[in-house]
This record gives C-alpha cells, sequence and structure tokens, in this order.
C-alpha cells in the first residue's frame, strides 16, 4: 500500500502559532472507488489565510476542525483513474490541503497545464493569489491611466501581480516591502517606480517622498502601521482593495489610528475574497497565464522541500521571511 504523508492541526493557536499546533501523519492510501482518481501532488500553497483558519473565530469560512489535513491549494499529477474524464497522467489543481496524495471524484479538480509554465506558478500567479490581484485591482481600484496606485507585501505573491498588473494599466505604482533585497526587486524586477522599506523605520517619511501626489489607489495585504500610513497618503475619492491584514492574523489588535480620514477623504474600502467570484476566474487566469507565458509578468517563489517542511515554512511566511510565492514541493 501507498503511504500518505500529511500535516494535521492538531491543537488551536494561543497567540503565535507554533510547530506543536502541527503533526505529521502517514495513513496508507485507501482504494480507489467507482468513477474516483487518485492525485499525486506535486507543490502545496502556503498562504497567510490559513492562519485565520486555524482559530476558532468568527469568519468568512469555517475553522479549520482540529486533528485533520490542514487546508491548502495544490497541483499534481493524476497517478490512477477509475474515470474516463480524468485520464492517468493529467495535470490538475485542487484543494487537497498539506498532503502528498488525493482522492477525487473530479468534481473539484481544475485542468492546468502549459508547456510554457512550471507546475508551481499554478499556485501562485497564474492561481489563487494571481486571480485575487487581477480581481482586487480591476472590480475595485479600478485604476486609470496616470493615476497613482500604492500596493502593500510588493514583493509577495499577490502584491507583486497586483503592481504589475496597475504599471501595465499605466500607473505610477509605489510598493512597500520589508527589507532593501525586496525593494530592490520590486522596483528592478517588477518594474514599479519605488518601493517603500516599512522595516527602515521612517515609513511615514519615506511615503511621502514617493507620492508627492498622494495615491489615488491601495492594494492592502498588511493592516496595522502600514495601512495608517497609506491612509495619511490617501487623496479625495481614493479606493482600497482590503485583501489581507497579515499584522494581525497571530491575535495582537490592529486598530485604526485615523479612522475619521476615510469619511474626509471620502474614501471606499471594499474588502473581499476571492472565491466569493468564481465567474471571473476564467478570463482573469487566461489573461494571467499569457502574460506569464510571454514574459510579460514576473514572479519569484520561495520553494521548501517535503511535507514535513511545511509547518516551519508556514510559520516563516507569518513572519515575513519569504520571498515571493511559498510553496513546498512535494516530490
Amino acid at each position: 500500500m501507498t503511504v500518505n504523508r500529511q500535516i494535521l492541526l492538531v491543537s488551536r493557536p494561543k497567540g503565535a502559532a507554533t510547530l506543536d499546533n502541527f503533526q505529521l501523519a502517514a495513513p496508507e492510501v485507501p482504494a480507489l472507488g467507482d468513477g474516483q482518481v487518485l492525485v499525486r501532488n506535486h507543490y502545496l500553497s502556503l498562504d497567510p489565510y490559513m492562519r485565520g483558519r486555524m482559530n476558532d473565530t468568527k469568519s468568512y469560512a469555517p475553522p479549520q476542525p482540529v486533528d485533520t489535513v490542514m487546508i491548502g491549494a495544490t497541483v499534481g499529477e493524476i497517478v490512477e483513474s477509475l474515470n474516463p474524464d480524468w485520464p492517468v497522467g493529467t495535470k490538475v489543481a485542487a484543494m487537497f490541503g498539506w498532503q502528498e496524495y488525493g482522492i477525487s471524484d473530479g468534481s473539484d479538480l481544475r485542468r492546468i497545464g502549459d508547456a510554457r509554465l512550471p507546475l508551481s506558478v499554478y499556485l501562485g500567479a497564474a492561481g489563487m493569489p494571481g486571480v485575487t490581484a487581477w480581481y482586487g485591482l480591476n472590480k475595485i481600484i479600478a485604476p486609470k491611466a496616470g493615476e497613482t496606485v500604492v500596493v502593500s507585501a510588493a514583493s509577495g505573491a499577490v502584491g507583486s501581480v497586483a503592481g504589475q498588473l496597475a504599471k501595465r494599466a499605466g500607473c505610477r505604482v509605489v510598493g512597500i516591502a520589508g527589507g532593501p533585497e525586496k525593494c530592490a526587486y520590486v522596483v528592478d524586477t517588477l518594474g514599479f517606480d519605488a518601493c517603500v522599506d516599512y522595516k527602515a523605520g521612517r515609513l511615514d517619511e519615506d511615503l511621502k517622498a514617493a507620492l508627492p501626489n498622494g495615491a489615488d489607489g491601495y492594494f492592502e495585504n498588511v493592516g496595522g502601521a502600514v495601512l495608517d500610513a497609506v491612509l495619511r497618503r490617501m487623496n479625495a475619492h481614493g479606493r482600497i482593495a482590503l485583501c489581507g491584514m497579515i499584522a494581525g492574523y497571530e491575535g495582537a489588535p490592529v486598530p485604526l489610528q485615523a479612522p475619521g480620514l476615510l469619511l474626509t477623504q471620502r474614501l471606499l474600502v471594499q474588502g473581499f475574497i476571492v472565491t466569493e467570484h468564481l465567474e471571473v476566474w476564467p478570463e482573469a487566469l487566461g489573461a494571467l497565464a499569457q502574460a506569464l507565458a510571454s514574459g510579460e509578468l514576473r514572479y519569484r517563489e520561495t520553494i521548501s522541500q517535503g511535507i514535513e517542511s511545511a509547518p516551519a515554512a508556514f510559520l516563516g511566511l507569518l513572519r515575513g521571511e519569504n520571498f515571493g510565492k511559498q510553496v513546498v514541493r512535494l516530490i
């Protein structure tokens, strides 16, 4: 029998998440039933939203049950099939979670595969993070050529795509990232016009210098002090796509310092969950895959090896230690 190594959530965090919240298990893969397929997962996606699912609190989705496989997107290949619609060798994306194998009847699988793109990119710029960037920018910020757009977590999986799409729309784009290496990548490789290093201790001053004419749009991934600083630079009738609030994911309160700016600047602030907008996915994925294949859209990955590395890699992601999209190679 084939062993399926997997990572379980075995306890809920009290404050910051720790390695003790996870446990490695290795059950056998059960035999397939009629109409089912067995997928060997090649890559696992690690994303900030997973931290919220570890808590037993009210949110847009139910909490991750304890003693079950951690939630997560995967890409892989069908290695056994009892379903004629899904033959062996088909490359697929799914939500099999933190494990090496997944079983499906095909209803929750998505065909992927372009010879010009590696499988891992379907977990990043050509997957959920890319569609998140596409939706927040085009449907909420709706930038016009000549406007200025700010993107936090600009070197990350979502922010890097959002900023590049804003540049392609004819905007001046200012990123916010942690450290000189990430800021250099944002400007030199991704093509942003400027990048502010929030770790330098001059966030307000540096943002003011980078935004002499203020900001018309803001793609927000962070919250906390970064959100406060950008709010002070927003122009009247600015639009904010609220994608993530990673500054508060470990339970620390992140109150706004000057909420009155939302009124005085007449700002639109729209939170969104991209899985509630599945109608845009085909258009977005098609545009993103084409831009990636042509080299117009750039991306970067941090890859850890083996399912056993997932917990430590995830905790590193929450601390901002990754560079670009964080994935786990499972083969």
